[in-house]
Formats: C-alpha cells, structure tokens, sequence
C-alpha cells in the first residue's frame, strides 16, 4: 500500500475523532427492528452515501454495515462501518437511531487508562539496539526509514542535539518503517541493520549513523541496480567486522534477507497509527515529521515531568548575530543613518 493510502485511514479515523457527528439520513417512518436483523437495504444505502460524502472516501475504497448490536445509549443501536482498500481494513463503530433517521460518531474515552501506555504497550522493545540509558524512565521510539531524508534530518536532530543535552534521562530505540514503494533499498537496509543487532548494538547505530548521513551517496542506477545494496552489505559486514561479529553467521542471515522482524515491525506501527516517517511516540506521546529540537524538548519535558524526573535546564540561547561591518565610513551609509540601512543615492550634479 502507498504512503498515501496509508495516510487515507489515519487521517479518516483522525476526523472521526473530532467530535459527535450527526448525520440525517432522511425522513422515514418509525421503525424498530431487532438487533438480529440487518440494517434494511434503503438504510445502508443512505449510511454508505453519507459515509463517503462526508469523509471523501475514495471510490476505490469499499464500504460494508454490519447488523445492529445493543448500545449502552436508547434508542440507539450499534453498527460497525468496515472500509476496505486491497489488504487494508479499518472499522469504526457508530450508533444508529431505530428509526434509522439518524448517525452518530462519537469519541468515547475511557480515563481509567492512559492512552499513552496503551500505546506504549502495542510496541515491542525484545532485542532491539538502545541509546542512551536503557534503564531511562522516558523512551523515544523511532519509526524510521534509512532512505528518508526527512527521517535523516531527525536523526541528527537526536543523536546531535537531543541526546548529548539528555544523557541518562532518555533512552532512543529505533523500530523499522520503510516505504519500500518509494525508497528501493530501505527495506534491505533495515534487514541488514537487524542482522547487526544481533551481533553488536554498537555496530547497529554505527550503521544507523552512516546510512542516515549518506543517503545521498547509496543509489543504484539502471545499469547496475544492485550497486546501492551491494554497498550496504559492505557497510553492513565493515562494521560488524570492527565490532566482533561472526562475520559467517552475519553473512548468512544478510543473503537470506528474511523481511519477518521488518513486517512485524510495520505492522505495529500501522496499529499505533504511524502512516508517515519519521514519527516518534515519547512514551506513547505522537510526534510526526522531521521536528525542531524544541519540539521534541517539549515532549521530553513533560513526560519526564510526569515520571518524576528533572528535566535539564534548556539549552543557552544562541549569540546575536552581530551587524556586519560596513566599508568606507558614515558616509557609505549616510550620517546617522541606523546600522544596516541602505545607503541614499547621491543627486546628479550635487
């Protein structure tokens, strides 16, 4: 599934979420039927024109009723609507008034739990390299494709700034999102790191940090479209070498390219709702796109905050430019003229 249809389901489920929604259905005599029965084909008709009008649902995207369940609200029962494109599905529940005039879609939350360990919980964290403290109060997980440039400039953004200004308060764990339809070799370069991993941590994040920083040097072209995975399994072996692997069962796990730890990997991010890279949930908050370190602070702070822990101070402003020095006196400028203001043009014959 492309980037895009991705981005149809969650920004779907995002607008549903905004608020309760009615939608009229149309005059039509009482009706009550039991929960047993199907909702009557001139009711679903009008639940599918209403559902793909005002969601923009695009026509490729097939819609299905399910039968009327108990709800917890009277005179109201609930249907669950289903949409399907290719192998994706997602299924919202709404409630249907008996009379069947009226929809409605609502948010309910429950606040016994906190949505944020929820989505922690969906997340595994088994043999995956850590930076920072393993022991950290406060995660950051990276849904992350090395081919990504935006998701390269995050990278930098935690590994220069974030990190070195956290320290032990923090720990970064990356998980596997590549778009293999418009990034070619991402997917063969997280195989490969995974292969690493399971070797050397250190060696992982050594070729985390080169493929990141040299995106723009591993490309393949058509007459050799093998030459950007070639050089990654070089990087790959390089560093596994430098750091102590069993370079044969390195070898061995890279050639069979099993995609199994990468599927699974898309697949949990697809369940918490990432549809783009880089995103970030620290712990469990959402961030999406490359972002301003101040942005990824805030999120910091507030949940080290919330797990008892100081935050740093904020890092020192940086320094004033400075005005840059202006050749040939005040007259250049004009006397009295503020700094950096252009300088008037002499009259003719003056």
């Amino acid at each position: 599934m492309l980037p895009s249809e991705r981005r149809f389901f969650t920004l779907f489920l995002r607008r549903l979420a905004i608020a309760s929604l009615l939608l009229c259905l149309g005059c039509r005599a009482q009706q009550n039927a039991p929960s047993s029965a199907s909702v009557p084909p001139e009711v679903n008709e009008r639940i599918q024109r209403q559902v793909r009008s005002y969601f923009n649902i695009p026509p490729d995207v097939s819609i299905a009723i399910s039968k009327p369940a108990p709800s917890e609200f009277p005179n109201y029962e609930l249907v669950s609507v289903t949409m399907t494109r290719a192998d994706k599905k997602q299924t919202s529940e709404f409630l249907l008034s008996k009379d069947g005039k009226t929809l409605v879609r609502f948010t309910k939350l429950d606040l016994t739990k906190d949505p944020y360990a929820e989505t922690m919980k969906e997340i595994t964290f088994s043999d995956r390299p850590v930076r920072g403290n393993p022991d950290a109060k406060v995660t950051i997980v990276n849904f992350d494709d090395f081919e990504c440039p935006f998701c390269a400039r995050m990278h930098s953004t935690l590994m220069t700034e974030i990190l070195p200004e956290y320290k032990d308060k923090i720990k970064i764990v990356y998980k596997d999102y590549p778009l293999s339809q418009i990034h070619p070799w991402a997917q063969h370069a997280a195989i490969d790191a995974n292969c690493l991993a399971k070797e050397s941590p250190a060696a992982y994040w050594q070729l985390a940090d080169y493929l990141h920083e040299n995106q723009h040097n591993i490309r393949s072209s058509p007459q050799d479209p093998q030459s950007a995975t070639l050089m990654i399994d070089q990087q790959t072996l390089d560093f596994g070498k430098k750091n102590g692997a069993d370079l044969p069962r390195l070898q061995a796990c890279m050639k069979a390219q099993s995609d199994t730890v990468v599927k699974a990997s898309i697949a949990e991010g697809d369940k918490v709702g990432v549809s783009a890279t880089p995103t970030l949930f620290v712990n469990g908050e959402r961030l999406e796109g490359a972002l301003e370190a101040d942005e990824v602070r805030a999120a910091l702070n507030r949940q080290l905050l919330a797990a008892g822990v100081q935050p740093p101070p904020p890092p020192p402003a940086p320094p004033a430019p400075t005005a840059p020095k202006v050749q040939g006196g005040p007259t250049a400028q004009g006397a009295g003229a503020p700094p950096g203001a252009a300088a008037q043009p002499k009259s003719p014959g003056k």
